[in-house]
C-alpha cells in the first residue's frame, strides 16, 4: 500500500505564529492564559497547558495573569474589558483574521449593511461581528439564504470565515444577490478566504484523485478540517477524519492501494507524521 502525502497540509502561517508567540510568552513571563483554546486542535493545547499556559472561558477568570487573545481572535469589547482591567495583553490574533476585522469595522463606517457567510457560533466569526456596527447578518449556508429584512441597508458588505472554501463562498454570494436583487442596490464582495486554506482544499482535491482513501487529521472543533474532509469526499474519496493516529481502524485499508493523508491548519507535525507511521505499521 502507498501512502501519499498531501503537497499542503498541516500548520498554517497564522496558527504557527501564534502558537510561537504563545511558548515565547510562557517561557519569558511564566504562566499566563488564553482566552479560549489556542487553536482547534487538542495536542497543541495540551502541550501548552503542560508548558503553563491555561486556558479560560471569561475574562473574569484571568486574575493578574497576562492573558493571551488566540489566533481566532476576539471582539474590541473584550480587548477594551481586558485593557481596563490593566493585565498584559499578547494578542496573536491572525493577520488573516484581523484582516477580516478591519474589513468589517471600515464596511459600516462606509455606511454598508454587512453580511457574514459562515458558522454563527465559531469564535473567528463571533470575533469579526463584534467589529461590525449596525446592521449586521451572518449566515451559514446558501440553504439559509432569504430575503433581507425590511429595515436592511440597500448597499450591502459581504464577508466570509476565513476557513470557508472558494466554491462555497461563490455560490453563497450568487444567491444572496438573485435572492435580493430587489432589495441590493450595491454589492460588495470582499474575499476574505485564506489563502493557505484554499491552498491545502486544492492540495485535497488533487490527492483525491490519485488516491481512493483518504485520511483527514485534525481537531473535530476545527472548521478548516472539517471543510477538508467535505472536499475530500465531494471528490469520491473514501474519507475518515480522526484526531490522533489511534483511531485508525485496520478495516479502513481493506482493498485500498493508495492512501492520502492531509491535515487542517491547526494540526502539528507530530501528530500527522504518527498519523503515516501508523498507517505504514497496518500496511506491512
Amino acid at each position: 500500500m502507498q501512502i501519499i502525502r498531501a503537497s499542503e497540509m498541516g500548520f498554517c502561517f497564522g496558527v504557527r505564529r501564534a502558537v510561537d508567540m504563545m511558548e515565547e510568552a510562557v517561557r519569558e513571563r511564566g504562566d499566563m492564559v488564553s482566552l479560549g483554546s489556542v487553536v482547534h486542535n487538542p495536542q497543541v493545547v495540551e502541550k501548552l497547558r503542560n508548558d503553563g499556559l491555561a486556558v479560560i472561558t471569561d475574562v473574569a477568570q484571568a486574575g493578574d495573569k497576562p492573558v493571551a487573545i488566540t489566533a481566532h481572535g476576539v471582539g474590541p469589547d473584550v480587548i477594551q474589558v481586558l485593557e481596563a482591567t490593566g493585565v498584559e495583553i499578547i494578542d496573536t490574533t491572525c493577520p488573516i483574521v484581523t484582516r477580516s476585522q478591519q474589513w468589517a469595522r471600515r464596511l459600516s463606517e462606509e455606511g454598508f449593511a454587512v453580511v457574514m457567510f459562515g458558522d454563527p457560533n465559531h469564535k473567528e466569526m463571533r470575533g469579526v461581528q463584534g467589529w461590525a456596527k449596525g446592521h449586521v447578518l451572518t449566515v451559514a449556508s446558501e440553504a439559509d439564504v432569504e430575503l433581507l429584512p425590511e429595515d436592511f441597508p440597500s448597499r450591502v458588505g459581504v464577508l466570509s470565515q476565513t476557513t470557508e472554501t472558494e466554491a462555497r463562498f461563490a455560490s453563497f454570494v450568487k444567491k444572496l444577490f438573485e435572492v435580493n436583487i430587489d432589495r441590493i442596490s450595491e454589492l460588495r464582495v470582499l474575499n476574505t478566504l485564506c489563502h493557505a486554506t484554499t491552498s491545502q482544499q486544492a492540495a485535497t482535491i488533487h490527492l483525491a484523485s490519485q488516491v481512493s482513501l483518504i485520511i483527514v487529521v485534525g481537531g473535530r472543533d476545527s472548521a478548516n478540517t472539517r471543510h477538508l474532509a467535505i472536499v475530500a469526499r465531494e471528490c469520491g474519496a473514501e474519507t475518515y477524519h480522526i484526531e490522533t493516529a489511534d483511531e485508525i481502524e485496520p478495516g479502513w485499508l481493506a482493498g485500498h492501494e493508495k492512501v492520502g493523508v492531509t491535515a487542517g491548519a491547526s494540526t502539528p507535525d507530530f501528530v500527522i507524521d504518527q498519523v503515516v507511521s501508523r498507517l505504514e505499521e497496518l500496511s506491512a
